[in-house]
């Protein structure tokens, strides 16, 4: 791909409009540092000692009797990121457990299901609504009082409390067993972590205690976590508290395997970091974030697996022009500017853009290199012809979302939630990486990913909006100090004439019921592998939003949360002793 060079004096020299700043900081991951990563934990020794001890936790999942050993030897494996090792055995494991009636005493003959703990109870309900199973939430009823309340006595240790509270996370829709549950346990978790002496700590810098790992579930669900993201700290509470249901052989394969698929992806980062330096697109446009490693994080986030190296590498390039362009439209652009740029998108026509300022010109240059290398690299993979007009049409949808909010923000407009949202799902970029996202793991024809993606308009909608709300929650107030374009949350506020906090209640609400739509797509879908993909990249995508937003706004502050979910996740190796 060729570099992209210009005059910097030029930049303004067609326009008197005059230009915004979001006062970015500089790029704190350097070239040379990126270069430089080397996992030297990777070598034919730890791939050997590797092989063996997968089959030590396989053998582990044949000699578990009980339903709760089988239970939480599939639950750690897949928290510490192992599932791809594990596929069969889980999927086998599962089935067992989803045949398993409420009075069923011939699997696993030790009892029945409502014999059981609330631990065991609420940790079978969550894997099987995990991976797709429909199961009742009547498995629940022997905790409750004739009232339908239930009943803390009944209830056992607080590991009970916090599997109901993860288990929560797969209800399906209001009155339910399953919300009722939620608001029980977050209630008795938030009074355990109130009393505790011991506060929890950041995402690794301390090793997990017990408090830590209340907070851990009340400041996020497992079901809402990137599983690979909290796969490390999961290792540490695990090796730390030296669990009876975690085996020696368990924390070391993860830990092994952990910084072998983290040696994949400094390869993949090193190579990148290489392409963006020799691109030099930000040298000519010094008003737009500079963030590849960020969002490298997010493609990492949908997904991780060594076997999709390319479509990381793919993905991140296209969150790279989301940032970009979305910069173009908030800090850079006239309204005059941006319709015409959003025009010559729309019809991908860069004669269009002949009156534009310099760098609007070389933003669309370097984007239509990049679109048409993708489409080439889909289209060899799969066989594929005609890829390239749908990876244009949703850049252009996309562009032209970004230009309906600088036109309410150039009339000084504030919509209703309603009209904010129904354009503010297209400005999430949802739609546009989810797009490319499942074109590269279709199981299909072009024709059958299409129609995959038409059918299916309520998955991607209900992961965009939770991308949209979480950026509100953590970016408003960065944008309304910047005067930027309204967010969800002041939409509601003048809307409906509440404070902010009420305001921020009803966003993280709209968040709650956008994952019930999501869970409720996921029941029944084990037996579709295309659904099961998009289901997965859907999900991810949200969990990715989660991820970058949850303390602030994770693409323009480099040095907080994000900083450490860098070094943890892509950075720094488990050290093997």
């Amino acid at each position: 791909m060729e570099s992209f060079e210009m005059n910097n004096s030029a930049i303004d020299k067609d326009s008197s409009h005059l230009r915004r700043s979001a006062n970015y900081k500089p790029n704190i991951w350097k070239y040379d540092f990126l270069q430089s990563l080397h996992n030297k934990h990777e070598s034919e020794g730890n791939a050997t000692r590797a092989m063996m001890l997968v089959e030590d936790v396989k053998q582990m999942l044949i000699e578990a009797v009980s339903l709760k050993a089988n239970l939480e030897l599939m639950d750690n494996i897949m928290k510490f990121g192992l599932a791809t090792l594990f596929e069969k055995e889980i999927k086998e494991t599962l089935e067992i457990v989803a045949m398993m009636e409420p009075n069923d005493e011939k699997s696993h003959g030790d009892s029945t299901i409502e014999e059981h703990d609330l631990y065991t109870i609420a940790l079978r309900f969550r894997l099987l609504r995990q991976h797709g199973y429909e199961v009742s939430e009547d498995v629940f009823r022997s905790f409750k009082d004739k009232n339908g309340g239930f009943v803390r006595a009944k209830f056992g240790d607080t590991k009970g409390v916090r599997e109901l509270l993860e288990a929560a996370h797969f209800g399906l829709g209001d009155g339910t067993i399953m919300e009722k549950a939620k608001i029980f346990s977050m209630e008795s978790l938030k009074k355990i972590c109130n009393n505790s002496v011991n506060n929890c700590g950041g995402i690794i810098e301390e090793v997990p205690n017990d408090n830590q790992v209340v907070h851990h579930a009340l400041e996020l669900p497992l079901h809402w976590r990137v599983e690979w993201f909290d796969a490390r700290w999961q290792i540490r509470f695990h090796e730390k508290e030296k669990s009876g249901d975690v085996n020696c052989s368990m924390v070391k394969l993860a830990k092994i395997h952990f910084n072998a698929v983290q040696a994949t992806h400094q390869k993949d980062l090193k190579e990148l970091s290489r392409w963006w330096r020799d691109l030099r697109l930000v040298e000519n446009l010094s008003f737009t974030r500079d963030r590849l490693v960020e969002c490298f994080l997010c493609a990492v986030g949908l997904a991780h697996e060594p076997k999709h190296s390319s479509f990381r590498k793919a993905l991140t390039k296209v969150i790279i022009f989301v940032l970009v362009i979305d910069d173009v439209y908030d800090l850079y652009g006239s309204l005059e500017e941006l319709q015409c740029f959003t025009a010559a998108v729309d019809r991908w026509n860069l004669g269009e853009m002949q009156h534009l300022p310099e760098c609007m010109k070389l933003c669309f240059q370097a984007l239509d290199d990049v679109t048409n290398e993708i489409a080439y690299e889909i289209g060899a993979e799969k066989g594929w012809m005609q890829v390239l007009p749908h990876l244009r049409k949703v850049w252009g949808d996309f562009c032209k979302s970004l230009l309906v909010e600088a036109k309410w923000f150039s009339l000084g407009y504030t919509p209703s939630l309603e009209e904010y949202l129904e354009n503010a799902w297209v400005s999430s970029s949802g739609p546009l990486i989810l797009t490319h996202s499942i074109f590269f793991h279709a199981h299909e024809d072009l024709d059958g990913a299409k129609d995959l993606l038409e059918m299916n308009k309520d998955l991607v909608y209900n992961s965009s909006l939770i991308i949209r709300l979480c950026n509100d929650l953590g970016t408003s107030e960065a944008e309304s100090n910047r005067g930027d374009a309204p967010s969800s949350i002041l939409c509601y506020m003048q809307e409906e004439n509440v404070s902010e906090e009420e305001a921020l209640m009803h966003v993280r609400g709209l968040i709650v019921e956008a994952w019930k739509n999501i869970n409720g797509r996921s029941i029944l879908a084990q037996h579709s592998p295309s659904l099961q993909s998009l289901i997965r990249l859907c999900s991810n995508a949200a969990r990715v939003a989660h991820m970058l937003y949850q303390s602030g706004d994770g693409f323009g502050v480099q040095d907080g949360d994000i900083r450490q979910q860098i070094l943890s996740s892509l950075i720094e190796p488990f050290a093997m002793g």
